[in-house]
């Protein structure tokens, strides 16, 4: 045995745990190529919300995009601003924003407060997160409800919009479907908790750490 022998270098855990953890490119994918990590049914209902989602998002885009390009041309080349570009701007971003509550939550982008939770051993984490999960679908269900309520509430005034003429409930109809589909979402996550014996943040995205001495990065 040689007594001058250098001992191997001592790993970060930082490191390891950054190894281990799914980075910005592993689950910001094209969600057209999406496969659900879940059994059976519940596989086809995670992939259909992520088809709703990439088909919402990609379009309300898109869809803004192409209408503030065009009223920067109509406003500096022909002289005249499009008078329906604001509110046609106004609808899409409700659009993006309650299609993207569902997005974040199936990558587990939504903001935690997570100092308790890290610091419980596993089994006590994957009890946690079914909770969350729980109460967080349970949430969003109800908002459902409550937006499906107001929206009932906006089409029985028969409001318009001044330039678009066109009822105002349309472009809010978005906020009752962005809340059902989060809902679903941690409804999926609750399960995959359950049936599978790593501790997921969501359906595609597994806690940043596998054991209690290594922290999420």
């Amino acid at each position: 045995m040689r007594l001058n022998e250098e001992s191997p270098p001592e790993v970060d855990p930082d490191v390891i745990a950054d190894a281990r953890a799914p980075g910005l490119d592993d689950d910001d994918i094209d969600d057209s190529s999406y496969v659900s990590g879940l059994p059976g049914f519940l596989g086809v209902i995670d992939v259909g919300i992520a088809r709703i989602e990439a088909v919402l998002l990609a379009f309300g885009v898109l869809a803004m995009a192409i209408n503030t390009m065009a009223n920067v041309v109509g406003r500096f080349v022909l002289g005249q601003s499009l008078f329906f570009s604001e509110e046609v701007n106004r609808a899409l971003i409700i659009l993006i924003t309650f299609a993207g509550i569902s997005y974040a939550a199936r990558h587990g982008r939504h903001i935690r407060m997570s100092a308790f939770f890290d610091a419980m051993p596993s089994r006590a984490r994957k009890v946690l997160m079914v909770i969350i999960a729980v109460t967080t679908a349970a949430a969003m269900f109800l908002l459902t409800w409550y937006s499906v309520d107001y929206l009932l509430a906006q089409a029985s005034r028969g409001r318009l919009l001044p330039a678009l003429q066109v009822p105002v409930w349309w472009i809010i109809v978005w906020a009752p479907l962005g809340f059902f589909l989060t809902g679903l979402q941690y409804a999926l996550t609750a399960i995959k908790n359950l049936i599978d014996k790593d501790i997921w943040l969501s359906t595609s995205t597994l806690e940043g750490y596998d054991d209690d001495t290594e922290e999420e990065v």
